[in-house]
C-alpha cells in the first residue's frame, strides 16, 4: 500500500427508512432511518469489522440525506469526519416521489408503462423530475469528487479502505462507471466492495450485494 492512495472502496446502501424504501420510492425526501435501519447499519459495520482489509475507513463519504449520514456515522463510528457529496442525492422521482410501484401503476398508468421499458434509458425523464442523462452525469461529477479524495488521502491512518453510503441509483451508476459492472439488485443495507492495486488504477469488483449480515434481523 502506498501511502497517500486508498485502493480499497466500501459502498453500503442505506438501511430501511420511516418511510418504508422497501416497497417506496424516495428520491430527494430527506427521511431518518428507522430502527430496522439502524440494525441493519450495524450489521453492517460487524460484518465489515471482521473482514480482512477493513479495520477502519477513511475518507467516510456520503450522500447528504439523513439516513445516508446517519448510516455513515453507524459503521464507520460517531467521531468519523463525513464527507457530503451533494452529487451523491438520489435521483429525483419527480410524481412518482413517496409512491409504491403499485401506487405509480393506478395513478399513471400510461407512465408507468413507460417507465417500465425505459427506467435505465438515459433518454429517460422522471415526470416531473429528473432525467436519466442528468442524474448520471452528476453522479459522475460526484465520483471525480470522491476519487481526488481517495487519491490524496493517507491509507495508513485509518486503515486501507474508504466508505461511501449512498442510494440505490447512485451506488449502480458509481460501480457501473468504476468497475463496468452494474449491479442486478442492490438490497437496503447491502454491501459492494471494489478494489484496484498500486500498478492498476482500474476498480475491479471483490463483492457485490453482499446481504448475510442482514439474515436474522427483525
Amino acid at each position: 500500500m502506498v501511502p497517500g492512495r486508498v485502493n480499497r472502496l466500501v459502498i453500503v446502501r442505506h438501511g430501511e427508512t420511516v418511510g418504508n424504501s422497501r416497497i417506496r420510492y424516495f428520491g430527494r425526501t430527506d427521511l431518518e432511518l428507522s430502527e430496522e435501519g439502524r440494525a441493519q447499519m450495524r450489521a453492517a459495520a460487524r460484518w465489515l469489522g471482521l473482514q480482512p482489509g477493513t479495520p477502519g475507513f477513511a475518507p467516510v463519504v456520503a450522500s447528504p440525506l439523513r439516513r445516508a449520514t446517519e448510516g455513515a456515522r453507524l459503521i464507520a463510528g460517531a467521531s468519523a469526519p463525513i464527507v457530503q457529496i451533494q452529487e451523491f442525492l438520489e435521483v429525483d422521482f419527480g410524481r412518482f416521489e413517496g409512491l409504491s410501484a403499485e401506487e405509480i401503476r393506478e395513478r399513471y398508468p400510461v407512465e408507468f408503462e413507460r417507465w417500465n421499458r425505459n427506467r435505465l434509458d438515459p433518454a429517460y425523464n422522471y415526470p416531473g423530475g429528473e432525467s436519466r442523462a442528468a442524474f448520471i452525469g452528476r453522479v459522475a461529477r460526484g465520483i471525480e469528487r470522491m476519487l481526488e479524495l481517495l487519491d490524496g488521502a493517507d491509507a495508513t491512518v485509518a486503515g486501507v479502505s474508504a466508505l461511501i453510503v449512498a442510494h440505490r441509483g447512485v451506488i449502480r451508476a458509481i460501480v457501473k462507471r468504476l468497475a463496468e459492472i452494474e449491479p442486478p439488485v442492490i438490497e437496503l443495507g447491502s454491501i459492494q466492495i471494489l478494489a484496484r492495486t498500486t500498478h492498476n488504477p482500474g476498480w475491479r469488483v471483490v463483492a457485490l450485494d453482499v446481504t448475510e449480515h442482514l439474515v436474522g434481523l427483525v
